[in-house]
């Protein structure tokens, strides 16, 4: 039986090449089921056609990687996915791994890594991109236990944070509230309480906060 994979990735020529990547290494032994190119669209493709192993884009618009898999891992738990980012901070590892991914590898090296983090992925195991495991590992798993849970971002809600990510992508009030399905009373109100909740007061600080914290991109 294939394992069956969802590649995500806001620019095609990077699905095309993982795609072919995956298609020649890979074999019989994976098939890719589903591509998207934002986290709305994994979503969508996840409910009519579940994968074994998900490849999520850390920064897709609309919806990122970070996001996206905590929805997939809150649908089902049981889920594995790898996140695919051109970013080695430990920031952006850490809350990867956070929030329940089992994979972090990077994009300049992922058409040779991929089909081995797809095989250890859906195996159980952790697998993370070797040119950045030997300063990322040492320490932070530590770091990751000893946190209080009270850091600004996870005092967001869901919606929050999918709200903050449209905004810092410069949708307006109007098209925030056409795109999610709310009113744009609603979206003022989420607007203020996100701002509150970072102690954050201006519209560019704010955006600024997003790209930082890889909500969203540039």
């Amino acid at each position: 039986m294939s394992i069956k994979v969802i590649l995500a990735d806001d620019h095609p020529v990077v699905r095309e090449g993982l795609r072919y990547a995956i298609e020649k290494r890979g074999g019989e032994e994976v098939k890719i089921v589903g591509e998207a190119s934002n986290g709305k669209e994994v979503l969508e493709i996840s409910q009519k056609s579940p994968a074994d192993v998900y490849i999520l884009d850390v920064s897709m618009p609309e919806l990122n990687g970070i996001d996206t898999a905590e929805r997939l891992i809150e649908a089902d738990p049981a889920c594995k996915i790898i996140i695919l980012s051109i970013y080695d901070s430990r920031i952006f590892v850490e809350k990867a791994f956070r929030c329940g991914v089992r994979g972090y590898i990077l994009k300049e090296s992922a058409t040779e890594e991929v089909i081995q983090a797809i095989r250890e992925v859906y195996k159980g195991r952790f697998f993370l991109s070797p040119v950045i495991a030997k300063y990322i590992v040492d320490g932070f798993i530590g770091k990751m236990q000893n946190r209080d849970g009270t850091s600004k971002e996870t005092r967001l809600t869901k919606r929050e944070k999918e709200i903050l990510q449209l905004i810092a992508e410069g949708h307006t009030s109007k098209e925030i509230a056409t795109k999610l399905n709310l009113y744009l009373n609603t979206v003022h109100v989420h607007r203020r309480k996100i701002m509150h909740k970072l102690d954050i007061h201006k519209y560019a600080d704010l955006v600024r906060y997003a790209i930082k914290e890889g909500i969203a991109k540039l």
